[in-house]
């Protein structure tokens, strides 16, 4: 039970470790790697965060009107935000073959050429249906990117630093929407659109130079590049026999076993375990309210009297300051430990905020109203941030063997996806229907989150892919 208990009492002292780790197990190539996950999530929250701030420049540039519904340009301009949830879903469907049938790093350049694109289509758009097409593309590539970049650098990280590399590269997500939202109060929508390319831009000359996972090399029978591979990702004075004989016997192991139903594959009784884990982790954060939460922040601070500027400045530090120690102390805590105290967190925010009402109500403690909605909200994100944020796409990267890997990506993609659109399209229904009600159904899924993980999740630090693998298919 030990592995279960937070150690906080020497965070500088697991700081170090991990920092010792990086400098010990970093190559050159492994770097370069890193790198490009981090920009390509840094890309994948400036398209996230492109919407909000550019709304009304957009369009009064183009002389659209929200009270002129019946516009055909508005309508069109409607589906600008909308539209790339369906991105999401179109490249969600076709990940997994994608990066199956040409690889992880064909695979980035493919989504960053389409980010590319999708920017350039935004910035020079005549016509509201270019913007439409531009916003499609992006929603296609963060699509695929979303599982992709997980996968590859848990695949090339060494098992140390698995957790912490992907994780941090989670992390550029929040700070890619928080970098555009903060540009787009002072940068007009087109050039803000120029500057969201740079990250893509940066990535496409480093593509050159990145190794191909060393896993799919083995999938797909280049047995002799595997090692070589990895001498590159852990350094020519590494031995890593050991590792790529692991490696090739699992996936020489997988392929005896194997069928060929293709996607119907993952459906077999020996992955149902390690399905059921995936797609709950990752639909578990939306299911929980997220989306809809999200949305309805402001109006949480509104009505209790907080400055929203205040509020969103709060949440967002907390948020990124809880994903950085998220990130210190995922390899040393374990995966496990952060979920259930991130769950606890998210659960525990719906009693807080329940005790709003009534204080409002019979005028009790009026001065700490504000200060409760603010602590409620700064935890249920910070608590997410912590583990929540980034955990579900690190275990649902290590779980699946190589062979339905592609199809396990799509699968966890629909399910962030489609939950994600079903909470955010219900949430003011639901609200308008009764909002006591609409949160303690929240509350209940994530009390049964929270029971989920403690009961049905094992804990995946230190072991090798190839063992969480084994551990979770019988």
């Amino acid at each position: 039970m030990a592995e279960e208990v937070l150690l906080l009492s020497s965070p500088s002292e697991s700081c170090t470790s991990l920092l010792s780790e990086i400098s010990n197990a970093s190559t050159r190539a492994f770097v370069l790697a890193f790198t490009v996950g981090s920009c390509g999530a840094f890309a994948f929250g400036c398209i996230i965060g492109y919407s909000a701030p550019t709304q009304s420049s957009i369009m009064k540039d183009l002389n659209l009107s929200i009270a002129d519904a019946s516009s055909i340009l508005s309508i069109l301009y409607s589906l600008f935000g909308s539209i790339l949830t369906v991105g999401l879903i179109l490249g969600a469907l076709i990940c997994g073959k994608l990066t199956d049938l040409v690889g992880r790093v064909y695979t980035i350049w493919i989504t960053n050429i389409l980010f590319v694109i999708g920017w350039f289509a935004i910035a020079f758009a005549k016509a509201v249906w270019l913007l439409d097409l531009g916003r499609l593309l992006q929603g296609i590539s963060i699509g695929i990117s979303a599982y992709l970049g997980p996968v590859y650098i848990t695949e090339i990280a060494p098992r140390k630093l698995r957790g912490a590399a992907c994780s941090m590269s989670q992390l550029f997500t929040g700070v890619g929407i928080s970098v555009v939202y903060a540009l787009g109060t002072v940068v007009a929508w087109r050039n803000l659109a120029i500057l969201g390319s740079i990250p893509s831009l940066m990535i496409l000359p480093l593509l050159f130079f990145i190794p191909e996972s060393p896993r799919w090399l083995a999938k797909v029978g280049r047995e002799k590049e595997v090692e070589e591979i990895l001498s590159r990702l852990r350094g020519e004075n590494s031995d890593v026999s050991d590792e790529a004989g692991e490696i090739l016997a699992y996936t020489e192991h997988v392929k005896q076993q194997g069928d060929d139903r293709g996607f119907l594959k993952l459906f077999q009784r020996k992955y149902a375990f390690s399905l059921t884990i995936g797609v709950v982790l990752i639909a578990l954060p939306q299911l929980g309210g997220l989306s809809g939460y999200s949305f309805y922040t402001e109006s949480i601070f509104i009505s209790t009297g907080v400055s929203s500027d205040v509020g969103f400045i709060s949440t967002s530090i907390v948020q990124m300051l809880a994903g950085v120690l998220g990130t210190v102390l995922v390899d040393v805590s374990g995966r496990r430990s952060l979920l259930l105290v991130s769950q606890a967190g998210m659960h525990a925010y719906y009693y807080i905020y329940f005790t709003n009402p009534f204080l409002i109500e019979n005028h009790c403690w009026e001065t700490g109203t504000p200060i409760l909605a603010l602590i409620s909200v700064t935890l249920y994100f910070g608590s997410y941030g912590l583990g929540m944020g980034s955990i579900p796409s690190i275990i649902a990267s290590e779980i699946y063997p190589v062979d339905v890997k592609g199809a396990a990506g799509t699968m966890c993609g629909l399910a962030s996806s489609i939950s994600s659109w079903l909470v955010a399209y219900s949430f003011s229904f639901l609200f308008q229907w009764s909002t006591t009600g609409t949160f303690l159904m929240f509350t209940t899924v994530t009390g049964i989150g929270f029971v989920f993980i403690a009961k049905l999740v094992p804990e995946t630090r230190g072991k090798s892919l190839e063992e969480i693998q084994s551990l979770f298919s019988f």
